[in-house]
């Protein structure tokens, strides 16, 4: 491709900015990103209060990221934030240590069973399932692999594997097939609790793109990185760092593709390009209350894109920031496991203290209120009950400072997984002067979705 193709990126999140970042480094300096929010980082935020950053949507990174790190070399920073730990309540807010044999004597048996299948499935993603981690989910429902290894060479690979059809199934039927049910007990904590839905409907393919066997070894091992300024300022610095910063509140009214040219109304004015880019949301069910809506709303969308983005559902995940008075401030952040199944849709899964050696900072709490077989719960009843569930766990909020119900984890469900939807799309990358990108064709973590972006890059640029 011409090096000087003026190409347009639609979003400013962790998969609009790599793509800038990887394209500067191939040469491609014609390029512009444009972002609606006055903010770049999508879902990593990090507000400030009381001189330090919480977060409000992504928290940490593992050492696996190495397209984050692919950023930080860029722009000469390093995770330096506060080291991480949590402790477990049961749903009345006691403290309980669940994978501690001594303290659950009577769960003994469960524990050794449990030690022996995540042996087993150690080794069956390495033999049967050989190539489940690669980034994105091309070619998977075939039976094959394409795609970036997850070690620091990351070098391209391909091959077949019929098993691999099997991440179409929702990953505890995949577990149940496998005879590994008990290891839902390990990966349920990074995975329902960070609001990517529930173990009977996600199909695995999502569970194990982001919780491959090492990533999840880390979170069990809480080898974590963390951001003093918050994970936003990857992205501020990345956007600081590149020749052609995100435009910050681009509203973009309408996308026009003909002619071989693609022509973008942002802010009321027509410009002119020759690629375009989307990162952001390609189809969202449902009015939203923030107005955000998918790309076929504002391009001219064809059927082919219009049939297989509808097949696109998100979670409902809420996060609100909270104060307490010292004497209820929670001396560490904690996970409730009684809470992470569809039975308890809407209540309160983990809550968050970032900054240890201090209590006058927010506690961010997270909550999943649909379900696909149930009906989804209003946001204030949500809310409400994750207040509620603070008072339970002894740790009541004395004031809300900040709340965000944003559009998270889109993907499909199994039946149109099984049906080939990635190979569908990746077959028309380009077609219509239009590369597809963002969360949806890897993963809702910023790692996968830059990673991502990396590929496709370096498949097509």
């Amino acid at each position: 491709m011409d090096k000087n193709t003026r190409i347009c990126i639609i979003g400013g999140g962790p998969a609009g900015l790599t793509a800038g970042m990887y394209l500067e480094q191939k040469g491609y300096e014609n390029y512009t990103i444009l972002e609606r929010l006055d903010r770049v980082g999508g879902k990593c935020w990090s507000p400030h209060y009381n001189g330090k950053r919480y977060e409000m949507g992504a928290i940490m990174g593992v050492p696996s990221y190495y397209a984050v790190h692919d950023v930080e070399e860029f722009c000469g920073i390093t995770h330096d934030g506060p080291k991480l730990n949590r402790n477990y309540k049961d749903k009345n807010g006691n403290v309980i240590e669940p994978f501690e044999p001594k303290k659950n004597i009577l769960k003994i048996p469960r524990l050794l069973k449990m030690k022996k299948q995540m042996k087993k499935f150690g080794e069956l993603l390495e033999t049967k399932y050989k190539g489940y981690d690669l980034n994105g989910h091309r070619g998977v429902a075939e039976g094959r692999y394409d795609g970036y290894a997850v070690t620091p060479g990351r070098e391209r690979v391909q091959g077949e594997n019929e098993n691999l059809k099997d991440l179409a199934l929702p990953f505890a039927e995949f577990c149940k097939k496998n005879g590994v049910e008990l290891v839902q007990d390990i990966w349920i904590g990074p995975f329902t609790a960070f609001g990517y839905g529930y173990f009977d409907e996600i199909p695995a393919a999502y569970v194990l793109k982001y919780l491959d066997f090492q990533t999840c070894m880390n979170f069990v091992k809480v080898n974590l990185w963390t951001w003093e300024q918050g994970t936003q300022y990857i992205w501020e610095c990345l956007n600081a760092k590149l020749k052609n910063p995100a435009r910050l509140g681009s509203t973009i009214e309408k996308v026009e593709r003909k002619d071989g040219k693609v022509y973008v109304t942002v802010n009321g004015a027509v410009e002119e390009y020759d690629k375009i880019i989307v990162t952001a949301p390609l189809y969202i069910p449902n009015k939203r209350a923030d107005g955000q809506v998918g790309m076929v709303d504002y391009f001219d969308a064809r059927e082919d894109e219009k049939a297989l983005f509808s097949k696109i559902d998100y979670e409902r995940y809420d996060v609100l920031a909270v104060e307490t008075k010292p004497e209820d401030h929670p001396e560490i952040s904690y996970y409730v496991f009684d809470n992470m199944v569809p039975q308890r849709l809407g209540r309160l899964m983990v809550y968050y203290r970032r900054w240890k050696e201090t209590k006058d900072q927010i506690i961010t709490t997270y909550a999943l209120r649909k379900h696909k077989k149930s009906q989804e719960i209003p946001y204030e009843e949500c809310r409400q009950m994750v207040l509620d569930d603070l008072q339970t766990m002894h740790n009541p909020a004395s004031n809300v400072v900040n709340e965000w119900s944003v559009y998270y984890f889109p993907h499909v469900f199994s039946d149109d997984y099984a049906a080939g939807w990635y190979d569908k799309v990746e077959a028309m990358q380009d077609k219509y002067d239009t590369f597809y990108a963002g969360e949806i064709m890897a993963f809702g973590d910023m790692d996968e979705t830059a990673e991502y972006s990396r590929e496709l890059i370096d498949r097509f640029f």
